[in-house]
């Protein structure tokens, strides 16, 4: 899997806000699965904005949401952030940017 110069922009739009990174580092902190319910302990906003900022993180590709019963369950998607810290690596060295595909 390679990701594409619009998809590593999409990740870093994503990071780019303390919440999402709080709500990314409650998820991890569980082991890398944490449920909808304890967001609300860990960032004091109201749910819409909890789910405003789960949603730009499941576009980026960073969680996965699992319906259990009547509570949602967020995975990190570890594939998708090993990819990610491997493109932001490849800066160091321009001749190894091709791979990554541009679009």
């Amino acid at each position: 899997m390679t990701l594409t110069f619009k998809q590593i922009e999409k990740i870093s739009k994503a990071l780019g806000d303390s919440n999402r990174l709080k709500i990314l580092h409650y998820i991890s902190g569980k082991g890398g699965c944490g449920e909808c319910s304890g967001l609300q302990d860990v960032i004091e906003l109201a749910q819409p904005s909890i789910s405003h900022h789960v949603k730009i993180l499941q576009e980026a590709g960073l969680i996965e949401g699992e319906k259990e019963g009547r509570n949602f369950r967020y995975t990190l998607n570890g594939a998708v952030l090993n990819k990610y810290i491997e493109s932001l690596q490849q800066l160091e060295s321009p001749r190894s940017m091709a791979s990554i595909v541009l679009s």
